[in-house]
């Protein structure tokens, strides 16, 4: 189970029963990429119910629609995310699309490459009601697959240099996951065989109806593959976050560590709220950690060079 609240320090953890009462724990340390993307993609869910998110009443017109007018939340936001992701890339700019518009969401609708200024001065208020309408559906294919073919003339091929990460929000159900994971798989493959870019994908739920057990399928779709880069990195291609538990937008980059990446080559250890030894490491800290605990702990705390991180467990315990 990957936990939602985590402590600024980390990136993500996942905590695991094992079959004799031990909690196998994956943990990243929150670390921006030092390397440059040579893109940066950004999808909006434009399914019929986002539109109150939008702004849009759904009212023809007159008082009852003024009565009734809602605050478009995705602009602002969209705005914010933008200006994040423009720091990271090489052209300074994000590419926008519009996704799960006309009746069966097949259709998406580019909206064009904006970087921290041009942005400012766009309105976001859903697809062009004159070419498309929004979807009764939402499928992920679409921009998926838009995104994998605007970016893969990039030379970035590992995990460790990835050509682009790509958000694509949503506050729903996807209708074609079969579909996506399909696709994805295929995508790993031809990555494991060099021949397609890495890129990272992250579904970002926002709202009270999005289907947190559906985005953790797609997450952990790969945990059991072992398809790997050219230098050997297993390739995972999919992320996933509530868009509520989100403390800060580096976030996005929590699953982009290895564990040869050493945060501080101070020691380090893991122990338990009992005090219990659970992990040493004695060459530094790696950023991607993985350890055990013993049956019955609640937390772990990483010790180093005089400071501690401590983090809550209890949460996952419940749903083991």
């Amino acid at each position: 189970m990957q936990l939602s609240k985590v402590v600024q320090e980390l990136g993500e953890v996942n905590v695991e029963r094992q079959s004799n009462g031990e909690l196998k724990v994956t943990a990243t340390i929150l670390l921006v990429p030092d390397v440059e993307f040579d893109g940066m993609g950004l999808a909006l869910d434009a399914s019929a119910s986002m539109k109150k998110m939008y702004g849009i009443s759904g009212l023809v017109g007159g008082v009852f629609a003024q009565a009734v007018s809602t605050e478009n939340v995705v602009e602002p936001v969209t705005k914010k995310i933008v200006d994040f992701l423009s720091n990271y890339s090489r052209t300074s700019k994000v590419s926008l699309v519009y996704w799960a518009c006309n009746p069966d969401g097949s259709q998406i609708e580019e909206i064009g490459e904006f970087d921290k200024q041009d942005i400012k001065s766009i309105s976001l208020s859903g697809p062009n009601p004159k070419k498309l309408s929004m979807g009764m559906q939402t499928k992920l294919l679409p921009p998926l697959k838009y995104f994998v073919e605007k970016f893969q003339s990039s030379t970035k091929r590992g995990v460790k240099h990835p050509a682009a990460i790509c958000l694509f929000i949503t506050d729903g159900r996807i209708d074609d996951l079969e579909e996506v994971k399909e696709y994805s798989f295929g995508l790993a493959q031809e990555i494991a065989q060099n021949q397609k870019p890495f890129i990272k994908m992250l579904l970002l739920g926002v709202g009270q109806d999005i289907d947190e057990a559906q985005m953790t399928e797609l997450d952990d779709f790969f945990d059991e593959s072992e398809l790997r880069d050219y230098e050997g990195q297993r390739i995972d291609l999919w992320d996933h976050q509530r868009a509520i538990d989100m403390n800060h937008l580096e976030q996005v980059f929590k699953e982009m560590v290895s564990e040869d990446v050493i945060v501080t080559n101070s020691s380090c250890r893991i122990v338990n709220q009992s005090g219990t030894l659970c992990c040493n490491y004695s060459d530094g800290v790696p950023a991607l950690l993985q350890f055990m605990l013993p049956p019955g702990s609640t937390e772990f705390t990483l010790e180093f060079q005089g400071a501690k991180v401590t983090q809550d467990i209890s949460e996952a315990l419940s749903q083991l």
